[in-house]
């Protein structure tokens, strides 16, 4: 079987890089191309056909949307796969309206990824769980407001996460031990239900326990 064609379009330079050695790893898959920005994301669709297009929404020039309403129109037998660090109720129901069949969020897994691109191949639809959930909820009657589950502790330490910091930074700007730290998330985990740091910040987002920074 041959393996299947990804072409990534990420702004930032850390996840660019772990996407494409993610890519680069698997004999499952082959890398097809990589872009920056929307204007050279709009040059790749038109020069490589993908099997699969990984699309980061926020891209220093423009909104990702238009790179999967691209697709949809001129590569219509490829697949798209949203990479996401946020997905608020807007871009996500955009994006699935634009044409995206796939939904992840960034810190997933290697072998997550992989798993998920081939699914997508196959014809399925996958989605981190918690973005699944937020999709599902969307369609629900709305639930009676729910007190924050989140001690203040736990709440400033989602709030460094969500900026980017460390383990080892949130418990340097703390005075806490990165053990403590480590102590807090796995009860974050448990209250949010959920299974990564990317999760937890993007749940407590939805839930309005913390801003989008």
């Amino acid at each position: 079987m041959s393996p299947i064609s990804v072409a990534v379009v990420e702004d930032d330079p850390n996840f660019l890089k772990h996407f494409l050695a993610v890519v680069e790893a698997s004999p499952q898959l082959m890398l097809a191309g990589s872009a920056t920005t929307a204007r050279e994301g709009m040059a790749l669709i038109d020069r490589v056909a993908a099997d699969v297009f990984m699309i980061d929404l926020g891209l220093p020039d423009e909104n990702g949307i238009g790179l999967i309403h691209r697709i949809a129109e001129f590569r219509s037998k490829a697949n798209v796969m949203v990479v996401t660090v946020f997905g608020d109720d807007e871009h996500l129901i955009r994006s699935i309206e634009a044409g995206a069949t796939g939904y992840l969020l960034k810190d997933a897994l290697p072998e997550e990824m992989v798993s998920c691109i081939r699914e997508l191949h196959d014809g399925g639809s996958p989605m981190s769980p918690v973005i699944a959930r937020r999709l599902l909820r969307r369609f629900r009657p709305p639930a009676p407001t729910q007190p924050n589950p989140l001690s203040e502790r736990e709440t400033e330490i989602l709030v460094l996460i969500a900026k980017g910091l460390s383990f080892a930074e949130v418990g340097e700007t703390l005075d806490i031990s990165p053990h403590t730290v480590v102590a807090h998330m796995r009860k974050i985990y448990g209250k949010l239900a959920v299974r990564s740091r990317g999760e937890a910040v993007f749940e407590a987002h939805q839930m309005g326990l913390i801003r989008s920074q």
